[in-house]
């Protein structure tokens, strides 16, 4: 069975040339790498986000209740695990926990670091420092989040 001419011309206009299909697969990978390439960022800047929620907001409560309870907030060397165990020495006053915590743990930092807390503060004088050390994991460097 012989195709006309023009009914053969007519099917090749129909399908997809390779050249055609090349394209589309170049654009849909030139997509899926920018894709890939933001998902970074935009996961990482959630991380930033959580932990200035965290040392800004979430925390504020807790060592509040902490200080009306015990007359002040807790020392640095008992940290924020002060609010999640009573301290030794000052039993009498604590009515924690204060902060609500699976297996009595301090919440580390969206990096897995635990959060660094200072009181008396450096940065905050009359009150608490408590940051995160940021995605470089290392402290006094400028991707500190902290409640300053």
């Amino acid at each position: 069975m012989c195709l006309s001419p023009r009914k053969s011309l007519r099917a090749s206009r129909r399908a997809f040339t390779l050249l055609e299909i090349l394209v589309v697969l170049a654009i849909i990978g030139l997509l899926v790498g920018l894709g890939v390439t933001n998902a970074g960022k935009i996961f990482g800047g959630s991380q930033v986000s959580t932990a200035e929620i965290f040392v800004r907001q979430s925390i504020k409560a807790p060592l509040a209740a902490y200080r009306i309870n015990m007359g002040d907030y807790p020392s640095t060397a008992e940290g924020l695990q002060a609010l999640v165990t009573a301290p030794q020495n000052k039993a009498d006053n604590w009515r924690g926990p204060y902060l609500e915590s699976p297996g009595a743990k301090v919440p580390v930092d969206p990096w897995q670091e635990p959060y660094v807390y200072r009181y008396p503060g450096t940065k905050n004088k009359d009150s608490y420092d408590l940051f995160s050390k940021g995605p470089d994991k290392a402290e006094g460097t400028p991707d500190d989040i902290g409640n300053w």
